[in-house]
């Protein structure tokens, strides 16, 4: 599939969605199609995703897509699509009573193609404009739901592989934040993960948390290395003028042990090895968002069996001491890391969260707090 081709499928899925015509939405997906969306969760095969639709179009009678073609992005056999959706909240959504209130919203969908027929589709909201638009008085709900929906954009929060463990998990400062994270098992059986921390706080960075996290997801599975792939992302995002900037770091971790990464201004990752040595992997460029013609070194480390390789966002390092201003900072966390070597990642991360927690005596966070623990096998 060109695409041309991709663009004219897209524009006709558009088409239909705006008629209410759910045979003809349907006849796009393959008989075994994967739908993961925040509304409906997962939906397996044509009979579910056009259930969905049917509830769809019966809570938004009279719902309608605007697509922004600017913003298309395709490679390979993966296409990425934003659109503004128009509705009456005339019907119980994402949670809410209705206000009968007018409410837009923008809608990510990244897609899959076998031949000419969707395989698997994810779908991203921005949500942040409709709770903006709803009642004051509902902010405090609309929120928690806001941040029930971002925790199933998040990645998985664990993942095994079999050279590999994998867990990550965030706590946000407010009930949504900009740090994400993300797994990639690719096409060469290597597997990467990604951490990355949008500047700022609240809807509009987690609305750019959620968009990075798609355009992360499409081009990191086309196999580029680390260093290409977060110069990639870095056009994309100078050249769409996003006024905020981000970091990421990302990591591609082989069977042979090889561990290949590049970092977009973020904190560096922590090589624990399994007799208790520490690496600091600080090759790097700037942060994303800034230059357009920024490098990004990669560099590449061994691992062995049993070593660790913690990410973590600057929510950990820079979390601050109530009442000073002494930082958590690297050392502690590379103390507590090697305390811990020898546990589970995800016990690992558990004990990160409480050494912050009680160093800034804060049940919650100043700050996104995020970590991601590989554990070579």
């Amino acid at each position: 599939m060109t695409r041309a081709d991709a663009l004219d499928l897209i524009r006709r899925f558009h088409d239909a969605l705006n008629r209410h015509d759910v045979d003809t939405l349907v006849s796009f997906y393959s008989a075994d199609s994967v739908v993961v969306s925040p509304m409906f969760s997962t939906l397996n095969g044509r009979d579910a995703i056009r259930q969905s639709y049917e509830d769809l179009f019966r809570l938004a009678p009279d719902y309608r897509v605007q697509p922004d073609e600017s913003l298309f992005l395709f490679e390979g056999a993966r296409a990425a699509d934003i659109s503004t959706v128009n509705a009456t909240h005339s019907n119980r959504l994402f949670g809410l009573a209705p206000t009968g209130h007018h409410i837009e919203y923008q809608i990510v969908r990244v897609m899959s193609f076998r031949g000419r027929e969707i395989v698997q589709e994810q779908r991203l909201y921005d949500i942040a404009a409709v709770l903006e638009r709803l009642e004051k008085a509902r902010l405090d709900d609309e929120l928690r739901v806001a941040a029930d929906i971002q925790r199933t954009l998040l990645s998985r929060t664990d993942h095994r592989g079999p050279f590999f463990d994998a867990v990550g998990a965030s706590l946000p400062s407010r009930s949504i934040g900009g740090d994400f994270f993300e797994y990639i098992d690719l096409p060469s059986g290597a597997f990467g993960v990604a951490l990355g921390d949008v500047s700022g706080k609240g809807p509009a960075a987690a609305l750019v948390a959620a968009m990075m996290q798609g355009m992360f997801s499409i081009d990191a599975e086309v196999w580029h290395s680390p260093s290409e792939t977060l110069a990639r992302m870095n056009r994309a995002l100078v050249r769409r003028g996003i006024d905020r900037f981000a970091t990421l770091v990302f990591g591609v971790v082989l069977r042979d042990g090889a561990l290949t990464y590049a970092n977009a201004g973020h904190v560096p990752p922590v090589l624990v090895r399994a007799d208790g040595t520490v690496e600091r992997l600080k090759t790097g460029g700037p942060p994303l968002g800034i230059f357009e013609d920024a490098a990004f070194p990669g560099a590449r480390v061994r691992l062995d069996s049993g070593d660790l390789v913690i990410f973590c966002s600057d929510g950990v390092t820079e979390a601050r001491q109530r009442g000073s201003d002494n930082w958590f900072g690297e050392e502690r966390l590379i103390d507590v890391a090697r305390e811990h070597r020898a546990v589970e990642p995800a016990e690992l991360i558990e004990e990160i969260f409480t050494a912050v927690r009680d160093f800034s005596d804060r049940d919650v966070p100043s700050d996104d707090v995020t970590v991601a623990v590989i554990r070579f096998l």
